[in-house]
């Protein structure tokens, strides 16, 4: 029989693809490295705050042959960005396996909201209220950036931080409209708590992707 759209998208052969570029990643322990991101579309989170909604509807983005996204991404970079959306969404072990024989580093950026899939070389595992990390992304997270909107998100930094493993660097990060408020709250909480570094959103101060 032959395989539908939907059964190569549930095992990965095709992802729905919604923007790659190639520019400086902007946040965490990586910032200032290039990198090519492939945003992979769908997200159920469902973040008020969000700055990129349009990847929340997978259906809007088309089905790419994960092959060819790994032959774009090896043009460019040897470090690799995967991000959404939510990208454990779907099934990474294929897209993983794929960037992994070309000899890239494999990175993403996950609320951690599925079962952690593929092999990474850097899990960045930024959680959010609505839905709950794994214990799968808690347990490998390299690290953990906790979005500051309000003094609540301090709170639940701490709780998150409670449950990661204790090689995770800890990160609070500005949500970017809030940010002229709470950088001088993060700033403060991290000096009386220096367990916790700031992260800070370096591509929008840069004006690039």
């Amino acid at each position: 029989m032959k395989a539908t759209t939907q059964d190569l998208v549930n095992k990965g052969l095709l992802l729905p693809l919604m923007e790659e570029f190639y520019t400086i990643q902007g946040e965490g322990f990586h910032k200032g490295t290039a990198a090519y991101f492939i945003r992979v579309g769908g997200c159920d989170v469902g973040c008020h705050w969000c700055d990129v909604k349009e990847s929340w509807n997978a259906e809007l983005h088309p089905p790419t042959k994960t092959e060819t996204i790994v032959a774009n991404a090896k043009k460019y970079s040897d470090t690799i960005v995967v991000t959404g959306g939510e990208p454990l969404t779907w099934d990474m072990t294929v897209l993983t396996t794929l960037l992994k024989a070309e000899g890239m580093q494999v990175h993403i950026e996950t609320s951690g909201a599925y079962e952690l899939s593929g092999t990474w070389d850097w899990v960045c595992l930024s959680p959010k209220k609505l839905k709950l990390p794994t214990q799968s992304v808690y347990d490998k997270a390299n690290e953990l950036k906790v979005i500051v909107y309000n003094q609540d998100d301090f709170r639940f930094a701490e709780e998150q931080a409670a449950k990661v493993n204790k090689d995770c660097i800890l990160y609070l990060q500005p949500e970017w409209s809030k940010r002229d408020k709470v950088v001088p709250e993060i700033v403060d909480y991290v000096m009386k708590n220096p367990k916790w570094k700031v992260s800070l959103q370096t591509h929008k101060y840069l004006n690039i992707p």
